[in-house]
């Protein structure tokens, strides 16, 4: 009797696992993300592309000898003067900037004499579709332009009779900015320099 009472009792524990109870789980190993999660990949937008938006450099194949030679513009003087001073060097100062608001940078080109430095006449070449254009020039000497926060700067010396070339008497600083295809004087300085600090000015008169 004793034996029938265990066996009785091992079937019915068999019977309350089979039955459900607290098992052994048979799905699977458990989610550890969030079920249902569709959230997309985060994208990057691309940073603003600034050189698209400023003008590009100056190639450097570009020949600013040659842009003043070729110009029918030039006077015939300026490029006849136009020789280099020592091997193949010319008296030629070129500046690359945004002048006239063009995809490429303009070019301005300081042709100046060999010997003293003195500046003979100025030129502004802007790009149109591939080829440089003569857009502003001068050539009434002594003459120097530079590119001054997007305008063009001119510097005129003045010399008054018995100046010498290295001590001008002033200059004139004339500014002109790009408008409705042209350059137009927006302002204009003068200054007077002064010849004390060259050892020139008038000696003291003696008292008598």
């Amino acid at each position: 009797m004793a034996g029938l009472a265990a066996l009785g009792l091992f079937a019915g524990a068999l019977a309350a696992c089979s039955a459900g109870g607290t098992g052994a789980r048979d799905e699977g190993p458990a989610r550890t993300d969030p079920v249902g999660s569709t959230a997309p990949a985060a994208t990057v937008s691309p940073e603003p592309d600034e050189a698209a938006a400023s003008p590009s450099p100056t190639p450097a194949s570009v020949n600013a000898v040659r842009l003043v030679k070729d110009d029918p513009k030039v006077s015939a003087d300026i490029k006849r003067d136009l020789k280099p001073c020592v091997a193949k060097e010319y008296p030629v100062d070129v500046s690359y900037g945004n002048l006239t608001g063009g995809t490429s940078n303009d070019i301005v080109v300081n042709v100046m004499t060999c010997g003293d430095a003195v500046g003979i006449g100025t030129y502004v070449y802007r790009d149109d579709d591939g080829t440089y254009k003569n857009v502003f020039q001068t050539e009434e000497p002594p003459v120097y332009a530079e590119i001054d926060r997007g305008d063009l700067v001119v510097t005129k010396q003045v010399y008054e009779k018995g100046d010498s070339v290295a001590s001008p008497s002033g200059e004139e600083i004339l500014t002109y900015r790009w408008s409705g295809g042209r350059f137009t004087e927006v302002e204009r300085t003068h200054n007077d320099y002064s010849h004390a600090v060259d050892g020139e000015s008038p000696s003291p008169a003696q008292d008598g």
